[in-house]
Parts: C-alpha cells; structure tokens; sequence
C-alpha cells in the first residue's frame, strides 16, 4: 500500500470501529452490559463509569446486575439509569440494582433495524467523504508533478478498493446486526 494511503485508512478503521461501539449499544431483547458504557455517575466529584465504581454482571439473559462497591453509590447509579436514554426503570433492594429488559415487540424490532441501517447509511457516507479527500490529495500531488499519470491511476484504484472493502465491512455488519435484533 502507497504510504500517502495509510492515514485514510486509519480513518477508515476508525469510521468501523465507532459504528460497532454505536451497534454495541442497541439492545437486542437481551441484556447486554455494554449498553452501559456510555453512562457516568458522580463518584466524590468526579464524572466516572458505572463499570469502575460496580460490578455488572448478566445473571439472566434479560436482566443486568449492578452491584456497587459502596452502597452509597446506589442512588447515584439509579439517578444515572433514569437520566439516560435507555427507557428502563431500575430497581433495587439495597445492595443491588437490577434492569429487566422486556421482550422487544416487532415494531420496537423495526425500529431499531432502520436505526441500525441509518447508522450504517452515516458510516459510508463518513467512508467515501475520507476516500474523496484522499483523491483529492492524489490529485493536487499529480498536478504538482509530485506522482506520474500512471502512479495517480494506480493509487486511485487502491483508493476505491479500500474504500469498497470497508463498505462491504459495514455491510456485513449491519446485516448480522439486524439480523440478531430480529430474532425473536
């Protein structure tokens, strides 16, 4: 691979590995705790992750259970869970807060398949805006003379098969990832 195309596909690799965090976090009728991640609570002023001040496990397939270190923190991470975007109420007996997922509905299942196909649809778009800037840069070295005709053709066509190599990528993972929202 030309060494000027190196940059570009980190972006690419980057542009994937961010659409997999974002497909991480749709819950899929199971509980996964990674859906988590992105919560924060206050632990003595500091903005910190439920995962650094609990212990999450999956003792069910539909349940997550977050056990904290201190029993003070449960309030906290309560408060976190409610705020946040995931639509589950917690509970909890004093020592321990459990969210039961319940069995997602088919339109609830539809839904979350065109939220999934519209993040799919964002990381191509993000993909060919790095291809397009790549080319770009191609072609100002071309007309600096700094490559030949034959070398910017060829850089192209690398360009383009990284490019459709990553799309495919996206692809293949938006499908098994509705794929596994959909089964029931």
């Amino acid at each position: 691979m030309n060494e000027r195309l190196k940059p570009f596909e980190e972006k690419m690799g980057k542009t994937l590995s961010s659409l997999e965090e974002e497909y991480a976090s749709i819950r899929a009728g199971r509980a996964n705790p990674h859906l988590l991640d992105k919560l924060t609570v206050d632990y003595y002023g500091t903005p910190s992750p439920i995962q650094s001040v609990a212990n999450v496990s999956v003792p069910e397939a539909r349940i997550i259970q977050i056990q904290p270190w201190e029993s003070k923190m449960i309030k906290e991470i309560e408060k976190a869970i409610v705020a946040s975007d995931l639509g589950i109420t917690p509970s909890n007996d004093g020592k321990v807060i459990r969210l039961v997922f319940p069995e997602l509905t088919e339109e609830r299942r539809k839904d979350l398949v065109k939220d999934i196909k519209k993040k799919s649809e964002n990381a191509k778009v993000a993909i060919r805006n790095i291809r397009r800037d790549a080319m770009d840069l191609i072609k100002k070295a071309s007309k600096n003379n700094e490559i030949s005709e034959d070398e910017e053709s060829n850089i192209e066509d690398e360009i383009q098969k990284m490019t459709d190599k990553y799309v495919a990528d996206i692809d293949k993972r938006t499908d098994a990832k509705s794929s596994e929202v959909m089964t029931v």
